[in-house]
């Protein structure tokens, strides 16, 4: 009695059905709690909007008139609103009184000082509200300080919406459940009928059919019948290879050893030494040309295996000549020359370093062979290829033979009484092509042959070897860039295998040096190409298109200009691992990064002007210039905002902020100041004595000359501090975006953070880096409100282009009175 239990049989499909029963349902149950929550928090962010909208536009309608708060509101503040829910609304003066509004809900709230809204859910008047704060710093002739605006709503709207969104989304979720359900259960019975189709067509098939399978399969199969196919096709090709390989090798074979057995046999019977000898020298003869077609079909097997398997790297020319020379023996190498250009001395191809060796030892054999003098192996390269030649002094080849001896077993008439395979040429042949290359046999004009493989050079290396033969080329270029720009060029500190990083920049190349050393010292194959530019022009190159060519990375202190790059579209996109400690006002999504920390400062020259009548606010020193017109008349200078991106920026976040703006603007007129273009250029003006007194410098600058000894001193104004950070960004046509993404790595990093707060005095933006210029240490230098101007689309208000030209056009009529 048998006691084998029968198998237990069991329905994929119901398996299947089951399962998917059990995900839809799980996923459907899924769906309707994030639905739940996701119309919650949809609701919340679309009228978070309008109240943050409605509180932003109170903010821009607040003004300063003889130093109290004034504020008109817009029709459009409320407006926005839907109509349904009640809305309320405060406005506070710094001073903590209520300008305008609900007195009690300016009571029940706390001061902002920040100019990004807040939303905080109160209550009031016994029902929940949804509150926005926002912040407006202002300056008058007497203080500093913050206007605070505050408007709620209820929520029975944003409820409603919330409830409308779960209503109409869960009905469709049940419905397609539903639906899928049934439609797994027809899906599953049609999903193996392609499967059962292939299977029948392979078991059909005889074993030496290895035609492509034609079968018609769904698309998540044709991968698989695409990857069978290729396998089969390489399959026959080395079958096919093989067979006429050996095939062949058996014919070719067969006659030297025909001739060695023969021979053998003969020289058993031989009595005569003499002759003995002479039989067996046949005999030895007869066996190395036999060797020597083993040996060299072994290598054609070895070098087409490589060739099919894709088996290959970056190769070195010069490298692969010296091995093949090296390996000669000594009487051979001395009759080989080589000649390398200093360009192609750095080139390389991608493909088989053992192929190529093998084909160049192929040639420069059959040169050593065929030719009793000297030969020559030249390297030399073009725009696009590095061209390799192996000339000899031999007997050459006739016109008709240069392709005939291409072939396999193929051999030209100078080669009889010489040992060969005709397997060499067919080898060189197989291995140019193979590696897109070009081969020509060509004749020498005083008797001799020169073989020539031309290979193409990957796009990349061009940069590489062109800095060597081109230097000066490249350096008397750059000027065609603009007119403003200056390059330096930092060497990698690892020149075996260096890679290019283009970096085009505002800031002073001595300055941004430490950076770049840095970087290098943590990334020592990486050389830097660092081109200085002013703001402005930087900003209408890269617009232009006359920017270098696959520039990595963009840095300018003109942030407003970069903000508009990126929003245009011209950044790349990039989660640096360093971008949670970057403060929110100091990044713009995650394409534009701030690594700075720079305040604009007032410096004056000691021996000018007196420490105690140093004016240390906006208003004090329209008041100086206004008092004594006389004695700063053509000494005072400042950013030319027309030419200068960084000076427009700080001038229309002044504008925004202090009630004294347009009157300083009338003061610098008056004493017909000085406009520059750079920081730089006004700090000398005032370190050689030639200017008193320079306003809205950056602070990174004049710490850092101060520092060298420059006779000058700072004051940090006591009102506000405008804070800019220089920021950076990577574009979308950068060549290297991985070595540009490591040097924004490297900014945000400690390392380069250091950098800022050590030696360039730039100001590290991220909170407790160590360093005498910290953010922290910078802030307390002076008693005013620090006011970072932050990256956002909130700068691209003051590039409107009529609004700047209005601005603009207001500034000259005023800095520059018609007499």
């Amino acid at each position: 009695m048998s006691t084998d239990l029968p198998a237990r049989r069991f329905s994929i499909r119901k398996r299947i059905f089951i399962l998917a029963i059990c995900l839809l349902l799980v996923s459907s149950l899924s769906l309707i709690v994030f639905i739940r929550d996701y119309s919650e928090r949809a609701a919340d962010r679309a009228f978070d909007r309008l109240l943050a909208a409605s509180a932003l536009t109170i903010a821009g309608a607040v003004q300063v008139e003889n130093d109290d708060v004034i504020v008109e509101l817009p029709f459009a503040a409320f407006a926005m609103f839907s109509g349904q829910d009640r809305v309320f609304y405060a406005v506070e003066d710094p001073d903590g009184r209520t300008v305008t509004g609900y007195d009690d809900l300016a009571q029940s709230m706390r001061e902002t000082t920040e100019a990004v809204p807040l939303f905080h859910d109160v209550s009031y008047r016994g029902e929940l509200v949804r509150v926005a704060s926002v912040g407006r710093l202002i300056s008058t002739p007497t203080d500093t300080g913050w206007v605070t605006i505050h408007v709620a709503e209820t929520q029975r709207q944003r409820e409603a919406l919330a409830a409308e969104i779960l209503s109409n989304a869960v009905l469709p979720v049940v419905a397609l459940t539903l639906l899928a359900i049934g439609l797994v259960w027809f899906g599953i019975s049609r999903m193996f009928a392609p499967l059962t189709q292939l299977e029948h067509n392979l078991r059909a098939r005889r074993p030496e059919d290895l035609d492509p399978v034609d079968v018609p399969v769904p698309v998540e199969v044709d991968h698989l019948v695409v990857a069978l196919n290729g396998f089969m096709a390489r399959l026959r090709n080395a079958m096919e290879r093989v067979s006429g390989l050996v095939a062949e090798a058996a014919h070719e074979v067969r006659t030297p050893l025909a001739s060695i057995r023969a021979q053998a046999e003969v020289a058993l019977e031989e009595q005569d030494p003499k002759k003995l000898r002479q039989r067996v020298a046949r005999i030895h003869g007869s066996a190395v040309q036999a060797s020597q077609l083993v040996n060299q079909l072994l290598m054609e097997a070895t070098v087409s295996h490589r060739l099919d398997n894709h088996e290959g790297s970056t190769t070195s020319i010069a490298a692969l000549v010296d091995e093949v020379v090296t390996r000669l023996d000594e009487k051979q190498s001395a009759r080989v020359g080589v000649s390398i250009s200093p360009a192609a001395a750095l080139a390389t191809i991608p493909g088989d370093r053992v192929a190529l060796r093998e084909m160049l030892r192929n040639v420069v054999d059959n040169a050593l062979t065929y030719s009793d003098g000297p030969i020559d192996i030249a390297v030399t390269n073009s725009e696009s290829d590095v061209v390799l030649r192996v000339l000899d002094r031999g007997p050459g080849l006739e016109a008709h033979e240069k392709n005939e001896v291409m072939g396999r077993f193929k051999r030209g008439k100078a080669s009889a009484g010489k040992v060969g395979s005709g397997l060499g040429l067919s080898i060189v042949a197989r291995v140019v092509e193979a590696h897109k290359g070009q081969l020509t046999l060509k004749d020498r004009s005083e008797g001799g042959l020169n073989v020539e493989m031309k290979f193409p050079m990957p796009k990349n290396h061009l940069t590489q070897w062109s800095w060597v033969v081109g230097v000066a080329l490249a350096v008397s270029l750059i000027p065609m860039v603009s007119p403003l720009a200056a390059s330096t060029r930092y060497p990698a500190l690892d020149e075996t295998s260096p890679t290019v990083l283009t970096i085009v920049g505002v800031t002073d190349t001595p300055l941004f040096a430490h950076f770049i050393q840095r970087f290098q010292q943590l990334h020592p194959q990486v050389e830097v190409h660092y081109e200085e530019m002013a703001s402005l022009p930087l900003y209408e190159a890269f617009l232009d298109g006359t920017i270098i060519e696959g520039t990595d990375l963009i840095i300018s202190s003109a942030s407003d200009l970069q903000v508009k790059l990126a929003n245009d579209g011209y950044a790349l996109a990039y989660d640096s691992p360093y971008l949670g400690a970057l403060p929110d006002w100091a990044h713009w999504r995650n394409e534009v990064f701030g690594f700075t920390f720079e305040p604009a400062v007032t410096i004056y020259n000691p021996d000018l002007v007196a420490a105690e009548e140093v004016p240390r606010t906006h208003l004090t020193l329209a008041e100086l210039l206004e008092a004594q017109a006389e004695r700063f008349s053509g000494r005072i200078s400042t950013y030319d905002i027309a030419l200068s991106g960084v000076g427009y920026l700080l001038a229309a976040q002044d504008q925004m902020i202090s009630s004294t703006f347009w009157r300083l603007a009338t003061a610098f007129g008056r004493v017909g100041a000085e406009f520059s273009g750079s920081s730089p250029a006004i700090l000398n003006g005032v370190a050689e004595g030639r200017l008193a007194l320079g306003f809205n410098v950056l602070g990174s600058y004049a710490f850092a000359r101060k520092a060298e000894g420059a006779n000058i001193e700072i004051v940090v104004p006591d009102d506000y501090v405008l804070v800019l950070t220089r920021s950076m960004f990577i574009p979308q046509t950068a060549d290297h975006t991985d070595l540009a993404k490591a040097f924004v790595d490297f900014a945000l990093s400690p390392d380069g953070q250091a950098v800022a707060a050590g030696p360039t005095a730039l100001g590290s933006v991220i909170p407790n880096t160590d360093g005498e210029w910290s953010s922290e240490t910078i802030a307390a230098l002076g008693r005013g409100v620090i006011q970072p101007i932050p990256l956002g689309p909130g700068l691209l208000v003051s590039l409107d282009t009529l609004r700047r030209q209005r601005f603009l056009e207001t500034w000259q009529e005023i800095v520059s009175p018609k007499n």
